[in-house]
């Protein structure tokens, strides 16, 4: 089994990195395999709303100058996903945004391939805002039907300069209760395969509210 992080702070080895590596540490001990994915420093472009990989039926978007198809493909493969951001004024950085809204909706047009996949999301703060954050990545994982794994506490961990979050004893306890939390859930649904009927999936229904 393999989980891919996305790393989506500017900075390689930022606090969020360290962040995802604490939980990363975990999955490996479980015997998980775990690789962190550096898109924050990307030049990502932001979704056009063209709706052509829903036309195209291919698992890529049309926008093809930076590094999205390729990591949607890594991802795609991956048994868990994880998503990482510092909080830029209370929300996901920027590049992370675009990142996310291209990749989850590649996925969403091209069948749900990220459904019943494990997945967890934690963001790093020097503050204030981290909940927000945390809620906005979240979004991306419930709707594509993904099963979450939790720790004990909010998926947030505090520090200002790089490697500061190694300060935060009660985020480091959560950054390893996720990481148990998600190798124990990655083992149940190999485990359950063959064994449990996977619910059926079901066609998407679309509403709006002008009558």
């Amino acid at each position: 089994m393999k989980v891919i992080a996305i790393n989506g702070s500017p900075k390689a080895e930022g606090n969020t990195y360290h962040a995802l590596n604490m939980v990363g540490a975990e999955l490996q001990a479980a015997g998980i395999e775990f690789e962190i994915i550096h898109v924050g420093h990307e030049a990502v472009h932001g979704c056009m709303a063209c709706g052509k990989c829903a036309v195209n039926k291919d698992e890529k978007c049309v926008i093809t100058s930076d590094c999205v198809n390729a990591v949607i493909q890594k991802v795609k493969n991956a048994d868990g996903i994880i998503l990482g951001s510092p909080v830029y004024y209370s929300g996901i950085a920027g590049t992370m945004k675009s990142f996310l809204d291209r990749m989850f909706y590649v996925s969403g047009a091209n069948g749900g391939f990220f459904r019943h996949k494990a997945g967890l999301s934690v963001c790093a703060v020097r503050r204030s805002g981290g909940s927000s954050t945390f809620d906005s990545l979240n979004h991306y994982l419930a709707y594509s039907e993904m099963i979450l794994a939790t720790g004990n506490y909010w998926n947030i961990i505090h520090g200002r300069a790089p490697g500061e979050v190694e300060k935060d004893d009660e985020g480091k306890q959560t950054m390893r209760m996720l990481g148990k939390n998600m190798a124990w859930i990655l083992k149940l649904i190999e485990n359950g395969k063959g064994h449990v009927e996977e619910p059926a999936k079901e066609q998407k229904v679309f509403t709006h509210f002008i009558r």
